[in-house]
């Protein structure tokens, strides 16, 4: 894996944040998992033998009553199983579809300060 997709770039934030404020976005999240979570030293949880899947389900649980107050809701996950169109490397452990009631509530979620401690799961537990 040459290049790691964790947070948007500069130039897609932008055209995000373009996108109609007055209507529901859906996004698809496809999501590469590391084998062990990589927390930063001083974290409650630096050092435990945690897995990626294991700070992603930290990240989804802390996260959870944040992304439901802003509207936000999963409208479907799955686990791809097969890539049978596309690069065949392009594996990925799970893959959901969120959908907020607009682009607003979204820039809301990320800008939320208890939303931005617990990302903290996501970025120890995410490879890509």
């Amino acid at each position: 894996m040459a290049e790691s997709y964790i947070d948007p770039d500069r130039q897609a934030w932008e055209v995000f944040k373009s996108l109609p404020r007055d209507e529901p976005i859906q996004m698809l999240n496809l999501i590469r998992l590391k084998p062990k979570a990589e927390y930063p030293a001083g974290h409650p949880d630096h050092g435990k033998d945690l897995s990626g899947l294991d700070a992603y389900r930290a990240y989804g649980r802390t996260t959870a009553h944040i992304f439901k107050r802003l509207g936000g809701r999963q409208i479907w996950a799955g686990k791809p199983q097969v890539m049978v169109t596309g690069p065949a490397a392009e594996a990925w452990d799970l893959a959901f579809i969120a959908e907020y009631p607009n682009s607003d509530a979204f820039i809301a979620m990320v800008r939320d300060p208890e939303y931005r401690d617990f990302v903290q799961h996501r970025t120890a537990g995410v490879a890509d």
